[in-house]
């Protein structure tokens, strides 16, 4: 018998197709599309990369803003203010940095210390821990709650801007009253505790928000006349010690003013910790009145 005739094709089938229509294997599915605008049609691949460019874009000038906003500040410091003008060589080399501050006028210059008007301004008031007042880890500690208060731990979450100097001033022994349109709690400090405060942005005027903490208190300091001797470097209660006593002593020679009975020592310090000390602007401030017998 004679073999079977070979198959015709040894291939898979392949599905018919019409005349002239190619093959299934070339043809492909058109392009997804999204509608991006009326009558503007773009395909899946370019929306997304859209999107992408879009959110970095976004990025990037939300980081120039902060950037912007960083260098601003930076620059405060960087290139400080010249309010102040020098009487000696260690004057000349300290730095404050370019913020707010108390407004002042100067009324007199001596060798060793000026007279000043101080406006009236508010601020934000703290009693400091234990019996020194510039010991490092009470000056961290009511520094903290200051600053805390200042960015946002207040009633409204406020963030204010910094300003300077920090006031540092022995307390008085029969405790304070507090003038401020809404209520605020109040300690008394003994005579041999020292406060530690922060100048307020003026444009808040009386309207400031209140604390969270109670250990803080906001005050207004009314307008005063004051005795003022800079100096730099490093605080210490000895330090300041001795330039009262020396300030006081220069003040009793003075025909015009003299240093009111109820005077406290008060410390202004200008610059934060990273200052070099030689570079420091400090002031030693006491309270004077006018002298009845000035010709």
């Amino acid at each position: 018998m004679a073999p079977p005739p070979p198959p015709l094709c040894s291939a898979s089938p392949r599905p018919l197709r019409a005349p002239g229509q190619p093959p299934r294997d070339d043809v492909r599915p058109p392009p997804r599309t999204v509608v991006v605008a009326a009558g503007t049609r773009v395909s899946g691949a370019e929306a997304r990369a859209s999107l992408v460019l879009a959110l970095a874009s976004q990025a990037l000038s939300a980081s120039q803003r902060r950037f912007a906003d960083l260098a601003v500040e930076s620059a405060k410091y960087a290139f400080p203010s010249r309010r102040f003008e020098p009487r000696t060589l260690e004057e000349a080399l300290m730095s404050v940095p370019d913020l707010e501050t108390v407004p002042f006028r100067v009324l007199k210059r001596e060798a060793e210390y000026e007279i000043r008007e101080v406006e009236s301004y508010f601020v934000a008031e703290t009693t400091m821990p234990g019996r020194s007042g510039f010991d490092f880890n009470g000056s961290s500690q009511s520094f903290n709650v200051l600053a805390s208060y200042l960015f946002g731990k207040n009633t409204a979450s406020e963030q204010m801007e910094m300003t300077t100097p920090v006031f540092t001033r022995k307390g008085e022994s029969n405790g304070e009253t507090m003038d401020m349109t809404t209520p605020v709690i109040t300690k008394s400090a003994g005579k041999n505790k020292w406060k530690m405060s922060f100048v307020m942005p003026a444009k808040y005027g009386s309207n400031l928000p209140r604390p969270k903490d109670p250990s803080v208190t906001i005050k207004e300091v009314p307008s005063k006349i004051v005795a003022v001797a800079a100096f730099s470097g490093l605080v210490t209660d000895d330090d300041i010690n001795m330039r009262e006593s020396k300030l006081r002593e220069s003040l009793h020679k003075d025909t015009e003013f003299r240093v009111k009975d109820d005077s406290v020592v008060e410390v202004a310090q200008y610059n934060p910790p990273f200052t070099l000390p030689f570079t420091r602007r400090n002031e030693i401030a006491l309270e004077v009145e006018r002298n009845d017998i000035a010709l």
